[in-house]
């Protein structure tokens, strides 16, 4: 199931990525197999994906943005994350909620991102 919340009120619900559950690399590597269609860069190495929460019931939950609000996909992002995400071995659940806070920046790139867009 995807969920999206184009805003959130209060404070953003961004928490560090549950880096050392066994699942978490894995779930990195399908978020990198989604690209925005209109730049050459998968959306985690653009900065894209904020947090990806893991339970230990294998729930994953992934907060994400969009380069703009005006995107073309904004309606369509979060549920090509979650399906690449869903089919994994071991992943029980996907949740992905839409955020714009923070908005995102160009700081947020990586820099395998930046080389690809020649800005290093």
């Amino acid at each position: 199931m995807t969920q999206q919340n184009p805003q959130m009120e209060g404070a953003p619900l961004i928490a560090p990525s549950s880096t050392d559950h066994p699942l978490y690399d894995t779930v990195v590597e399908a978020c990198r197999s989604v690209y925005d269609p209109e730049i050459p860069v998968n959306i985690y190495d653009l900065g894209l994906v904020y947090t990806v929460d893991i339970n230990d019931q294998s729930e994953v939950r992934i907060i994400m943005t969009l380069t703009a609000p005006g995107c073309p996909v904004a309606g369509e992002m979060p549920g090509w994350v979650a399906e690449a995400v869903e089919p994994l071995p071991g992943v029980k659940h996907v949740d992905v909620d839409l955020t714009w806070e923070p908005p995102w920046g160009m700081e947020m790139m990586s820099d395998e991102a930046r080389l690809e867009l020649g800005f290093m």
